[in-house]
């Protein structure tokens, strides 16, 4: 039935044709009751043209209800009586105020007032149909009475309008908020992915530094002290491999001008407990727990440990409401690491968690997932069963051969 409906609303002209059709069927058999020839000439005529003009009147609403003006004006003028046929001026009176210009709309609705008040003179008042038992009152109310179909036609069509008007400024509102937070996701991206390159250029050229740190060392004492050089060289040769895997991590990122600023040293997972310190020195109370074989990491990696437990913590800051706890926890394992934050606030929005959040909101979570993808790893981010909200990232150890 849905789909139905929409295949009508894609084609109108069907519908108003079978209206078309009906009307014409009643309009000629009432046409062809009439008494006098002149009647059932006049009487045909507009039944058949009045569906004719119903079948076009939403393609060419001016044209078809200009010509439903002339055509009434011209059935007043050659007396030709109205029947059933005659509904479809109403329809006219509809299509003007809904689909027509302006100027159309106050066509309709001046013939619509003028159309009572005409047709009550022209049939019930004239020389020929002049009735005594008609009292100005009873001829003035009986106008009235057929003039107001045509003005709530009219008005039902002017609300038409009005909100078809509504719904297409919802819609274009619509789509320009999806722009505009479409633009904004990719802002925050573009951001995230320059600050994350900066980050990982400061890791590579620390591990490049070592080597040539090493490498002099290792040229000095090569005469005197075979074994200190051999440790030199082995060194350099696990550095190059953590910079290795940085500089493929790093590839793909695109930086631009705007993003060469001074570099600092980044944190890294021997910082957790200072942040983890700063945080309940804040007045969020959080539990650190480590599990597996710690390990020696990768500069990049353990930068990327450190800054999503650090927006976690700050989103429970955020959202998480009066009262809440966090629980921070890093799982050592063989094939990768896994990272934990929860808590038991408020957790967030939809809005933050799906679309990344308007005004500002949610950008924290778009950087946390553009930080796991550049060392390909898995993140998931969701509500936690029993209130609050959990993070949870599995981050892949691997190193370069």
């Amino acid at each position: 039935m849905h789909r139905l409906n929409a295949w009508f609303r894609r084609h109108p002209m069907v519908v108003d044709s079978a209206w078309a059709l009906l009307l014409l069927f009643f309009g000629v058999l009432a046409a062809v009751e009439q008494d006098d020839q002149w009647q059932v000439l006049g009487g045909l005529t507009v039944a058949v043209a009045i569906p004719v003009l119903m079948v076009f009147r939403r393609r060419y609403p001016d044209t078809v209800s200009a010509f439903a003006v002339l055509l009434g004006l011209a059935q007043i003028a050659l007396n030709v009586s109205p029947n059933l046929s005659s509904i479809g001026y109403l329809v006219f009176a509809y299509t003007g105020a809904a689909f027509g210009a302006p100027w159309t709309s106050r066509l309709v609705l001046g013939a619509g007032v003028l159309a009572g008040p005409m047709t009550v003179w022209r049939f019930q008042s004239g020389p020929e149909h002049n009735d005594p038992a008609l009292g100005f009152l009873q001829l003035a109310f009986l106008s009235a009475l057929m003039t107001s179909p045509f003005i709530l036609c009219w008005a039902w069509g002017r609300l038409t309008r009005v909100r078809r008007a509504y719904l297409i400024e919802l819609e274009d509102r619509a789509a320009r908020l999806e722009r505009e937070r479409d633009a904004q996701a990719k802002v925050a991206v573009a951001a995230e992915r320059a600050r994350i390159a900066r980050e990982l250029h400061d890791v590579v050229a620390h591990n490049v530094s070592v080597m040539i740190v090493q490498a002099d060392g290792a040229a000095y004492v090569l005469d005197n002290s075979p074994q200190q050089a051999k440790e030199a060289l082995g060194a350099i040769a696990a550095t190059g491999r953590q910079a290795l895997v940085e500089m493929r991590r790093l590839l793909g990122v695109l930086r631009t001008a705007a993003t060469a600023e001074d570099y600092v040293p980044q944190p890294g997972v021997e910082e957790l407990p200072e942040l983890l310190e700063q945080v309940r020195v804040a007045g969020l109370p959080v539990d650190f727990a480590t599990s597996g074989d710690p390990r020696e990491l990768p500069r990049g990696l353990e930068l990327t440990v450190y800054r999503i437990v650090q927006e976690a913590l700050t989103n429970v800051r955020k959202h998480g409401g009066p009262g809440a706890r966090a629980r921070v926890a890093v799982d050592f394992r063989d094939q990768d690491l896994e990272v934990l934050v929860e808590d038991d606030g408020r957790g967030s929005t939809a809005e933050q968690l799906v679309d990344g959040g308007t005004d500002g909101l949610g950008h924290g979570l778009i950087g946390m997932r553009e930080r796991v993808g550049m060392v390909s790893g898995s993140l998931d981010i969701g509500p936690r069963p029993g209130g609050g909200f959990r993070i949870r990232a599995v981050l892949p150890l691997r190193t370069a051969k």
